[in-house]
């Protein structure tokens, strides 16, 4: 079975974000920018590693480079999850549609099982 490597800006971003190194890269670059260097030390993996899964980072938009005299600074691109925010949306709406209905569905059963509130009797005293 061959699988073709999709080009379109969703599937490149959850590619790139199939892989928890490039999860970790991610979430470190949301707190500033780092170099190849940089992000190679929290992980224990070898410069030529890190700049591969760069590489796919890029690819999908999810990093830029910048240029610094001589070094290379990679920085956080947002907007590639955004857009995955937006395709997820349709399914939390619906996740949401799903459980609003059991709520209900589970405050039907609850009231039903519940005995009729009506005023006790009270047995005549002797």
């Amino acid at each position: 079975m061959v699988i073709e490597q999709a080009d379109d800006p969703l599937s490149l971003t959850f590619a790139a974000l199939a892989d928890p190194t490039r999860r970790a890269i991610l979430a470190r670059l949301a707190s500033g920018e780092a170099d190849v260097s940089e992000l190679t030390r929290p992980f224990g993996l070898s410069q030529p590693t890190i700049s591969k899964h760069l590489k796919v980072l890029e690819r999908a938009g999810l990093v830029a480079i910048g240029r610094d005299a001589q070094r290379r600074p990679r920085s956080l691109v947002a907007a590639p999850l955004q857009d995955l925010d937006q395709w997820l949306e349709q399914y939390r709406r619906f996740w949401e549609a799903r459980f609003e209905r059991l709520d209900a569905y589970l405050r039907e059963v609850k009231e039903k099982q519940q005995p009729s509130k009506s005023p006790a009797r009270r047995r005549p005293t002797r």
